[in-house]
């Protein structure tokens, strides 16, 4: 991560545009902006419980957006409502994209922004991660059931060989890495963006960066195409928060390069898809066992038999 990003401007803009439920769950879990540099960070909301279908999309840039800028996030919405563009004056575009994210418990983990690290309760295993341009701060459904299901695997397993797919800012790595510290952990995405976000996430939350038992290894990677990943298979814990389409693309290469008896943690996929992943995942030997619900994002554990 460039030391321009870290350094932000004050001078942030923040545009506020009306959405459905469906188009925030579809924007919380997809890449829908490549190409902006400095992207913006998407944050959505219901502001008003007894609308459930009402939300908010509020895109925060680092700089006045152009046109173009503007043209694409209202693109992501069916509306004709122009939204909201105000300057944010005197604070960076983190720190406003913040102030509404608060801390995220999930089994025994806690993860917050910088601006509430005076609230981890005591006996928490706390990750501070920043708002910024990976996915994976733990506030959204996926990441947080990933986190409980993770925690609820603690108790009966010993996992030695872990990978970690489509890591976004590292924290499911993290996770894994604290609650098997002896095991050797692999983190891998196809954005070379998120593997720069999750050394600097490294580094905040002291997880040492190497390829021994202890620290977590950093790859870009398309799925498991990488050769760091292949030498380390089998793996007898591989998590994988991604889409259901990929999930349902890389079963073989998922089921391959799990150990016989290996656990399968699968996230990013709405309830209505979960049968259809299953069902690819069944064909290649690997095995439904439990699922972590939060809303309407299933997070499902699997074994090969």
């Amino acid at each position: 991560m460039s030391a321009d990003w870290q350094m932000q401007s004050a001078a942030s803009w923040k545009l506020s545009l009306p959405c459905t439920r469906a188009e925030a769950e579809a924007i919380a879990v997809a890449d829908l902006l490549p190409g902006l540099e400095p992207p913006p960070v998407l944050m959505t909301d219901e502001p008003d419980p007894e609308q459930p279908d009402v939300w908010t999309l509020s895109a925060y840039f680092e700089g006045e957006p152009d046109a173009d800028a503007l043209a694409r996030v209202r693109a992501l919405v069916a509306t004709d409502i122009a939204g909201t563009l105000e300057k944010l004056d005197d604070e960076d575009w983190v720190t406003a994209s913040q102030r509404g994210m608060a801390p995220v418990s999930a089994g025994r983990f806690f993860v917050h922004t910088p601006a509430h690290r005076d609230a981890v309760p005591p006996h928490a295993v706390a990750f501070e991660i920043d708002a910024g341009r990976a996915f994976g701060t733990g506030h959204h459904e996926t990441t947080a059931g990933c986190l409980e299901a993770l925690d609820g695997l603690a108790a009966a397993h010993r996992f030695a060989n872990i990978a970690d797919i489509g890591t976004g800012t590292g924290l499911l790595a993290f996770a894994a890495q604290r609650l098997w510290p002896a095991a050797r952990v692999i983190a891998s995405d196809i954005d070379p963006v998120s593997i720069d976000v999750s050394a600097v996430n490294a580094h905040v939350n002291r997880v040492a960066l190497c390829s021994a038992a202890g620290g977590v290894l950093l790859v870009v990677a398309d799925g498991m195409d990488a050769p760091e990943l292949a030498e380390r298979a089998p793996y007898d814990l591989i998590v994988a928060n991604i889409l259901a389409g990929p999930l349902i693309a890389l079963a073989d290469d998922f089921g391959s390069a799990l150990a016989p008896g290996g656990t399968l943690m699968l996230a990013g996929l709405l309830a209505r898809q979960a049968d259809d992943v299953e069902a690819a995942y069944r064909a290649v030997g690997v095995m439904p066992e439990s699922r972590v619900v939060r809303g309407d994002w299933p997070t499902m554990v699997l074994r090969k038999s």
